[in-house]
């Protein structure tokens, strides 16, 4: 442990010195750790850490030792109420997290569900689009970004005519000539 007497560092935690509860806690906790770590099965540690354990009791104990005046007599015993705390946060971690384990089962070795598939866009799905896009506003004057930001979010012609004072069909007619140009250099480059 530290170099101070345990006694001194027991005075420092119960006056309510966080200085002294951060020590104290550096110098249990990895064994507080280790013994729930032997403990934990696999299929607990999908539920909780040992650490999460450890943090539960440091908050149980700093509490009942402030609020309780509990007095150790040395390390030994510090550490075997450290241990006895620790032991049955552990218990408690098991129970409630034990209805969870009967009810869930692995998956069988080899054998993936078939999942559905994202409705959320590929990331070279996405790289290909903002390449077309790139494509197209170097394609396009201008003067018809507008309506090809406007189609790009989605709106429908008739709502682009009326929102850059167009008639419908000059819309349409923009659009198709963008389609055709792409088309065209796509053929020529293949």
């Amino acid at each position: 442990m530290s170099a101070d007497p345990i006694d001194t560092l027991l005075v420092k935690l119960s006056s309510g010195d966080d200085s002294a509860a951060e020590r104290v806690f550096r110098d249990y906790e990895p064994y507080l750790r280790a013994m729930v770590r032997k403990r934990v099965t696999p299929l607990l540690r999908a539920k909780f850490d040992s650490m999460d354990v450890v943090q539960s009791v440091w908050v149980n104990v700093l509490e009942g030792y402030r609020a309780g005046g509990w007095k150790f007599a040395d390390r030994d015993q510090l550490r075997a109420f450290l241990a006895r705390v620790t032991y049955n946060h552990f218990i408690n971690h098991c129970r409630r997290h034990g209805a969870a384990l009967e009810r869930e089962r692995p998956l069988p070795e080899g054998e993936s569900p078939a999942l559905p598939p994202s409705c959320q866009p590929r990331p070279s799905q996405v790289a290909e689009a903002d390449e077309l896009w790139e494509r197209i506003v170097h394609h396009c004057p201008p003067t018809h970004r507008e309506v090809l930001q406007l189609k790009r979010q989605g709106v429908p012609p008739t709502e682009i005519a009326a929102r850059v004072g167009l008639h419908e069909g000059s819309v349409r007619r923009i659009l198709y000539e963008l389609a055709r140009r792409l088309t065209t250099e796509r053929a020529q480059t293949r």
